[in-house]
């Protein structure tokens, strides 16, 4: 692609959404959906402005590295481990309530048994975008929520990674014994590395040229992009590789100046994301799977907040709580998406059904943001009493 026109998608992307975005505040509406909307409009199935997204979702998936990045930042090591220890039971007995509810939603419209499992399968998931973005990290109470999301989040991964990997595999008719123990060994290994890093290398760095602002930027944003492509070859993914390499400098004295500078970074990739997912919509298949799509969507907006609050108040969080987290949680996520497009790509689900999972992916994208920025604090809200970063 011409460098001509990366800018002028660029320039299409920021200045609509500089445009709707003042629409949406006008409206008191979420700026999210503003993003994905734009993407609608200016995308193929739209006026077509934006004709080839493949650029944009790789530029977009930055973003989420950096979501990642930075959310590790601000959570301890220790706390986590203990968090993660605690919500394991949950994550997996949610993501098997999830995945049943998906399976029967497809089982009443005539979808084949591997469309059924896989559209199943992608329910199981939240959005890490949707669920942390909107999370305030200044508030004491939504530290502490985010400790426990992210924890949740990072197990869903781990599953999701699974999903890939078998989908990724059954192109090759199975996959090896090799790949399976990467899966397995792979964080640890991971984990290991980076605290080594950091350790012996990384933190020395910091504290010798720590005055100099310029080179600590630099050499934050070669780590976690470096952690990211790393994670890559253990068989992760990029997020958890930028994720480790967050929790893992967390500890560091200028780990609050590092997240601080790279927050504008982050959000600049961002609304390139939400833009990205409103462009791949193709409104005439879309249209075939709209009512499944509605009702699947329906049914996970409805069920995850309560199911998600029923199993925190049985590991003891308030319940006032835990319903908050359930409905940030209450949303399907960007994995899904890849799962979707993947078994597309590998000829597992049909084309009608991987639409079905991107459609009630999107639906519960603006829903849930929708919700989220006008009942609870977030950096965006347009109301002064919720707005909180």
């Amino acid at each position: 692609m011409h460098t001509e026109t990366v800018f002028f998608y660029i320039f299409v992307i920021f200045t609509g959404s500089a445009i709707l975005a003042t629409l949406a505040l006008y409206a008191r509406q979420a700026l999210l959906v503003s993003y994905i909307l734009l993407g609608i409009i200016l995308g193929p199935s739209g006026f077509a402005i934006v004709k080839d997204t493949a650029i944009i979702n790789d530029i977009a998936h930055i973003g989420i590295i950096f979501l990642l990045f930075l959310l590790g930042l601000n959570l301890q090591p220790q706390d986590l481990l203990h968090t993660v220890r605690k919500t394991t039971v949950l994550t997996l007995i949610s993501s098997f309530l999830f995945a049943l509810l998906g399976f029967g939603v497809a089982q009443l419209f005539g979808f084949t048994l591997w469309e059924k499992l896989l559209i199943g399968a992608s329910m199981m998931f939240s959005s890490t975008i949707i669920g942390l973005k909107l999370l305030p990290t200044t508030v004491l109470h939504h530290k502490h929520a985010g400790e426990v999301m992210v924890s949740i989040l990072l197990l869903q991964d781990l599953i999701a990674i699974f999903v890939l990997m078998m989908l990724q595999g059954s192109r090759d008719s199975g996959t090896s014994l090799i790949d399976i123990v990467f899966l397995i060994m792979g964080l640890p290994l991971l984990i290991g590395f980076a605290l080594l890093f950091e350790r012996f290398v990384l933190l020395k760095l910091i504290r010798k040229f720590d005055k100099i602002q310029e080179y600590i930027f630099l050499v934050t944003i070669g780590w976690c992009l470096g952690m990211a492509q790393l994670a890559t070859k253990f068989s992760l993914s990029y997020e958890i590789g930028a994720f480790i390499g967050g929790v893992v400098l967390a500890s560091s004295p200028i780990s609050r100046f590092i997240a601080e500078s790279l927050k504008p970074l982050r959000d600049f990739f961002l609304v390139i994301f939400f833009f990205s997912l409103g462009a791949g919509l193709e409104l005439q298949t879309l249209y075939t799977v709209l009512v499944p799509a509605i009702i699947l969507a329906s049914l996970m907006l409805l069920v995850k907040p309560f199911v998600f609050q029923y199993l925190m108040v049985k590991l003891e969080e308030p319940k006032a709580l835990s319903l908050e987290m359930g409905v940030r949680l209450g949303q399907i996520s960007e994995f899904s998406l890849l799962v979707a497009i993947v078994a597309l790509n590998t000829g597992v689900i049909s084309e009608k059904a991987s639409y079905l999972i991107q459609a009630a992916t999107i639906i519960t994208f603006i829903m849930s943001s929708y919700l989220i920025v006008l009942k609870y604090p977030t950096p965006i809200s347009v109301s002064d009493r919720l707005r909180r970063d």
